[in-house]
């Protein structure tokens, strides 16, 4: 049946501002670019060139003109073999992040994106 999650959609403001946040702020790199028409381009970034899954930086505006109810705040949860270098790195890079969460099943930290998107990092052991 399934094997891999292929592409996870986030819907953003501004295409250019996310592919400069995922890229430069949080480290991944760019996997695809192309037009899509007049005012749209398909954007997937990922964590590195090998990485199978990559986020889809989806205009909202063109998403909200189809299917307005498409456009929700994702679900992603993100790995990390370091969290702590993880979180400093992000706060260097002016990421917006929230308290580091240590429990007793996982170390985790949640982070924004520049549309207010909310993600959660967490270490794998």
């Amino acid at each position: 049946m399934i094997n891999k999650i292929g592409k996870i959609t986030v819907y953003v403001e501004n295409q250019e501002e996310a592919k400069d946040f995922w890229i430069n702020k949080i480290g991944f790199v760019l996997k695809f670019e192309q037009p899509m028409g007049p005012d749209m381009t398909w954007i997937e970034v990922g964590p590195s060139e090998d990485e199978f899954t990559t986020l889809v930086l989806y205009s909202k505006s063109a998403m909200e003109q189809h299917q307005p109810s498409k456009v929700a705040h994702p679900s992603i949860l993100f790995s990390t073999t370091d969290i702590d270098a993880a979180y400093e790195k992000m706060k260097q890079n002016d990421v917006e992040v929230g308290e580091m969460l240590r429990m007793p099943y996982g170390t985790m930290y949640t982070f924004k994106d520049p549309d207010g998107n909310e993600y959660l990092l967490r270490e794998d052991n």
